[in-house]
């Protein structure tokens, strides 16, 4: 089997595959105190509660946008699963040409969505990724990548207004019945929920008219990604596991070459 490791700012999305398959995935806090063993030991459980063994997966990816936590699963990786992982960068051979102006800055994340996007959904292609933060990643006629967006991500926006307005909640990341809300909780709502399917409209719709492609397809993923996308015009399809996905098909294409 092989295991990937999503690493973000507030989860850790862990995945199991055999062969193309994804057998089970699971998410964690992204706890900077967990160690190297604890994580194992929370892998393990997680196996044999899916009557999964640890000790088959021969492989380890890692796509991490949190540098001290990509050092505790890689230890983990070497230490327990006796394997060298691979940890996701811009120097990892893709087969994606990342024309960013400073490459090194992209995070692995919107690496692995470019990846998977473009082998299933083909090219040009925005993908839009409801993590933390909202992130857009373009990618040309020529499957290039281009750059995209960051925007504040839906639970941080939430945060942020109940935190500089003392008067404002906190509320649940749902649509409100309507546009207008009537009532100070449903206009948050829906500022944060339909503000946001508004933009990523107007944003793709921009990034078209720039590239001069026409319509472009856009997809999403991301733990928000359901939601958005059934308000949306012009997100085409919802790809919850698209991030690990595209480390699956990172993993595949360098095992190939190796194997040569």
């Amino acid at each position: 089997m092989l295991l990937v490791i999503d690493v973000g700012n507030t989860e850790t999305v862990f995945g199991l595959y055999e062969g193309d398959a994804l057998k089970t995935h699971w998410r964690l806090s992204s706890h900077m105190n967990r160690t190297a063993d604890e994580s194992w030991i929370l892998l393990r459980m997680w196996c044999e509660s899916q009557k999964l063994r640890a000790g088959d997966i021969r492989g380890v990816v890692i796509s991490s946008v949190v540098p001290d936590l990509t050092s505790v699963f890689s230890d983990m990786a070497s230490r327990h699963l006796k394997t060298e992982p691979l940890v996701v960068s811009f120097e990892t051979d893709t087969g994606l040409a990342i024309l960013y102006d400073t490459p090194r800055t992209v995070g692995a994340d919107r690496i692995c969505n470019a990846v998977a996007g473009v082998a299933r959904f083909g090219a040009p292609l925005v993908v839009v990724d409801f993590g933390t933060a909202t992130t857009f990643d373009v990618i040309s006629e020529k499957k290039e990548y281009l750059g995209g967006l960051i925007c504040l991500g839906l639970g941080g926006a939430a945060q942020e207004l109940h935190r500089i307005a003392a008067k404002l909640p906190k509320v649940d990341l749902v649509f409100p019945d309507a546009v207008v809300g009537r009532n100070t909780e449903a206009s948050i709502q829906s500022g944060i929920m339909w503000g946001t399917a508004i933009m990523v409209d107007g944003l793709v719709r921009a990034i078209s008219e720039e590239l001069g492609a026409g319509e472009i397809r856009a997809v999403a993923t991301g733990g928000m990604a359901g939601l958005i996308g059934a308000r949306s015009r012009s997100l085409r399809a919802v790809e919850p596991f698209l991030t690990l996905e595209g480390m699956k098909l990172i993993h595949q294409r360098i095992a190939s070459r190796t194997s040569r």
